[in-house]
């Protein structure tokens, strides 16, 4: 799978891009200047200053369905179950860690990956990586209610920004609410829905940016495809 050269070099712990870019780098033996290069880390040679660079470890791409109950954590001391205890044993042994999180009692998508620089930008605010939910709620709420949620519920650590938020089925204990979400405040939407009187009964994350979870089994994994993989590099400009 191609890679630009400052994002190889980065990964290989060649420096920082400045560093890089003073630099001579050398692919196949011929001087490249641009770091945006695609390259191949599996076909090609690259070396930076005559320095042989190569990827420490494969970098791996894995979705999971994670159960209620289950911590999102690499680890507890109170031996609580964890997401990477669902994995198999040749997932946990290159040391595979979540993207964000999700709480004890939510359920639904999660990213585990190896590549740090991919997980710290899909967790950066400025690239605000929509994030989808499937909300179970208590009741149905009014059109007023919905309006409030979409442009913005004041809370204790500022106004959320706008949402998605739309009624997706209803019966006489609830509704089902699709929402969307551009930032990541600590359990917010079931922070939003407190504060219009709405109770969340369960909490299911469908999507994170173009990544669906898709029929995935409840505690199962998978690792990310090649056209999967390229969509999350693109979103985070990699």
């Amino acid at each position: 799978m191609e890679l630009r050269l400052h994002v190889f070099l980065a990964r290989a712990g060649m420096g920082s891009r400045r560093e890089m870019e003073q630099a001579m780098v050398t692919v196949d033996g011929n001087v490249v200047k641009t770091m945006g290069t695609k390259i191949d880390p599996d076909l090609s040679v690259i070396a930076l200053d005559g320095r042989s660079a190569s990827l420490p470890l494969a970098c791996i791409y894995v979705m999971l369905n994670k159960p209620q109950g289950v911590l999102s954590t690499v680890r507890d001391d109170r031996q609580r179950r964890t997401v990477v205890d669902l994995l198999p044993s040749r997932w946990r042994s290159a040391r595979i860690f979540p993207v964000g999180r999700l709480d004890m009692d939510s359920d639904g998508l999660m990213l585990m990956t190896n590549d740090g620089e991919l997980a710290h930008r899909l967790m950066h605010p400025r690239f605000q990586h929509e994030r989808e939910y499937l909300v179970t709620v208590d009741t149905i709420p009014s059109k007023n209610t919905l309006r409030m949620l979409m442009e913005g519920i004041k809370l204790d650590d500022g106004v959320t920004a706008p949402a998605v938020v739309e009624i997706v089925e209803a019966n006489k204990d609830g509704s089902v609410l699709r929402v969307v979400l551009r930032e990541g405040k600590n359990r917010q939407i079931k922070r939003m829905m407190l504060a219009c009187g709405i109770g969340v009964l369960n909490l299911h994350r469908v999507r994170i940016g173009k990544i669906q979870l898709g029929d995935l089994g409840d505690g199962e994994s998978r690792e990310l495809d090649a056209e999967e993989q390229q969509q999350l590099f693109f979103a985070v400009g990699l």
